[in-house]
């Protein structure tokens, strides 16, 4: 864990938990996915299940450890969503296997990853078992969205406290990795650091750099142009998230000159972060015509 500096803090809160035996049945972790949650998820859980805890982790040596590290653990229970959604009948499978005994003897561990993506049925379902909870049982709720889980859940974890990178730790970190930090402007469209060094490792951040080019110069003429007019489904969400980096600029410009022009762009930039938002629901859209839209608005917000 040392190359996520960041996440350090956070662990040795839970690891001085396990060390006190003061660890609650249920922890909140609100650490967002693209600055390493399921790094420190994967740490948390290791450390929690070991039988031989130490005071840098986990031993690594123990039973519970290679069974672990072998994704084969029997007393771990990861949850994901199935589609957009964690439903009620994966909860309830869930609470059925933390009534059973441990079969390595120490604590039985679920973590449900994005927590927030549970739909009523299963967070009602899962709030029971927070009430009542068996012996030597421990949840990790992790969300990206803490604010769309309900208060009812919330009130009944422990929230590791987190503290997010500035921009000056970031640069710090990928100088360690020996990577640019000339493309920090990418880091909205990562969606955090370790995302923006894969982006840097498998250059797709000269796939990124031309849309940026190609939405100045749409935005300028009026007319799409040429990776934009191309765009695929995989491609269109981080097309949008640079033009809305793209127009943010400009709001920042227009505002020293113009602020109303600024205060009509910042709404347009709004927008399509509506649609970025949307797009992961969405069966089916018309990208090209979509793209074309933005251009024109703009365009017509220009002439107003």
């Amino acid at each position: 864990m040392a190359s996520l500096p960041w996440l350090e803090p956070s662990i040795e809160q839970f690891q001085r938990l396990l060390q006190s035996s003061r660890m609650p049945h249920a922890v909140l972790v609100a650490v967002d996915t693209g600055l390493g949650a399921r790094n420190m998820l994967d740490e948390l859980a290791a450390r929690a299940l070991c039988t031989s805890l130490t005071p840098l982790g986990a031993c690594g040596q123990c039973k519970s450890c290679q069974l672990y590290r072998a994704g084969n653990h029997p007393d771990f229970y990861p949850i994901e969503a199935d589609g957009n959604q964690i439903k009620v009948d994966q909860i309830r499978a869930l609470t059925g296997n933390l009534t059973t005994t441990a079969q390595q003897g120490g604590k039985r561990l679920a973590t449900i990853y994005g927590a927030e993506r549970m739909n009523h049925a299963a967070a009602n379902a899962l709030l029971k078992t927070l009430e009542e909870p068996g012996e030597n049982t421990l949840i990790l709720l992790h969300t990206d969205i803490p604010g769309q889980l309900l208060p009812t859940l919330k009130s009944r974890c422990q929230q590791l406290k987190f503290k997010a990178p500035d921009e000056q730790q970031i640069n710090a970190w990928l100088v360690a990795q020996q990577l640019t930090t000339d493309a920090m402007w990418a880091l909205p469209v990562a969606g955090g650091p370790l995302k923006l060094a894969d982006y840097l490792h498998n250059n797709y951040i000269t796939v990124l750099v031309q849309f940026r080019v190609d939405w100045l110069s749409s935005l300028s003429t009026g007319h799409l142009c040429a990776s934009l007019r191309d765009i695929g489904e995989e491609q269109i969400t981080d097309a949008l998230k640079v033009l809305y980096i793209v127009l943010m600029d400009d709001v920042k410009r227009l505002s020293v000159i113009n602020g109303l022009s600024a205060a009509k762009v910042a709404s347009l930039s709004g927008e399509i972060m509506a649609v970025c938002h949307t797009l992961t629901t969405m069966p089916s859209v018309n990208y090209l015509a979509l793209c074309h839209r933005i251009v024109s608005t703009y365009q017509r917000l220009k002439a107003e």
